[in-house]
């Protein structure tokens, strides 16, 4: 966690307030500024939300904290890629694209970064492989179950789900996120505290109750200014790609970007602070709760408005996103890394990125 303080409370409401006021003057119109205005509103509510979830998580603890913010970044998630799926002419692929690259982002972006700064400051950071193993063994499955499976059935073509499948694979990705929730809170929350010594010094300054009390109340007005944003830029986003040319799965990367971004700020602290632990919760955490809470979301909107939801990737993808695991697998396996491991993590993000515009 960041470990960022409470602000005055004017301070904290300014970035919603303007959201709120900009959505309803300006949410309605056309043009690039308009655009320009809304993305920047909706970047500093994205932040403003995750800054008001660290208090939160200041206050918490460790994993409670990591937790809350995993929560918030995933109701952001969650709102951008509904927006979009409501919003112009449907794109069957972009909960798809969107996930995938949150998976990715999250694996090489994130991670990658996170170890290569902390070995070059630290050495050779340490971290709970328990913790680590427990993220891997849930996001695994739920990556596999999404991206891949739906290239292998038969009772739809294509990357398709039926239905049914559809319904079960969400219920399926729930499940398995409350199974890891239960073994993260509850039964083993130790695997996901910082190794040896490794305690996060500001604990003495947590925030008081009532602070944690008025952050969150904030970080809710601030969500839903996020949500309100998000519908009124997805025309933007998606009018943008297609004016520069570039591959519709670009809005995905786009969206997984923007809501990676603050929580990216704060894994890379973690990481200069000698707290790899933290960054790793963080960022395996991300990822798990976007496929165990957006993907049921996602099937549930689906379903309701009866648009098709195309989930899985294709075969260069799925290559890359076997050697991804494995390499994550490696990674995590000892519970000490170094700058290796890093620039390997980052050197697959760069190959997965090339390979949207060449592929």
């Amino acid at each position: 966690m960041a470990g960022h303080g409470p602000q005055p409370l004017w301070r904290s409401l300014l970035a919603p307030v303007l959201g709120l006021i900009a959505w309803v003057a300006i949410g309605k119109m056309e043009g690039a500024v308009v655009g320009v205005v809304l993305a920047a509103l909706l970047l500093t509510n994205v932040i403003a939300a995750v800054h008001q979830a660290e208090v939160v998580a200041h206050r918490l603890g460790e994993p409670f904290g990591t937790l809350v913010l995993t929560m918030a970044v995933t109701v952001i998630e969650a709102s951008m890629i509904v927006s979009m799926m409501l919003s112009g002419e449907p794109n069957p692929y972009l909960a798809r694209d969107s996930v995938h690259a949150v998976v990715v982002l999250v694996l090489h972006g994130l991670a990658g970064l996170s170890i290569l700064l902390a070995a070059w400051k630290h050495g050779e950071p340490e971290f709970r492989t328990e913790g680590a193993n427990a993220f891997l063994t849930v996001l695994l499955p739920m990556a596999a179950l999404v991206l891949v499976l739906p290239n292998y059935v038969d009772s739809a073509p294509g990357p398709f789900f039926s239905l049914r499948q559809m319904g079960f694979v969400g219920l399926t990705c729930l499940a398995l996120y409350a199974a890891f929730l239960f073994v993260q809170t509850v039964r083993h929350r130790d695997f996901f505290m910082p190794a040896g010594l490794l305690v996060d010094a500001s604990a003495a300054d947590r925030p008081s109750a009532r602070q944690a009390w008025v952050a969150f109340a904030v970080l809710v007005v601030s969500l839903v200014a996020v949500v309100l944003l998000a519908k009124s830029l997805a025309p933007f986003i998606r009018g943008g790609v297609q004016a520069i040319g570039a591959p519709v799965a670009l809005e995905g990367v786009i969206i997984a970007a923007i809501v990676l971004l603050p929580e990216t700020a704060s894994a890379i602290k973690a990481a200069l602070g000698n707290r790899l632990q933290t960054s790793v919760n963080l960022s395996l955490g991300s990822a798990v709760a976007c496929i165990g809470l957006t993907i049921p979301v996602v099937v549930v909107v689906a379903w309701w408005v009866g648009q098709p939801l195309a989930l899985g990737i294709g075969p260069g993808a799925t290559v890359l996103l076997a050697l991804s695991f494995l390499t994550a697998v490696i990674t995590y396996g000892t519970g000490r890394t170094n700058l290796l491991a890093g620039f390997v993590h980052l050197v697959l993000l760069a190959t997965w990125v090339f390979m949207i515009f060449e592929p």
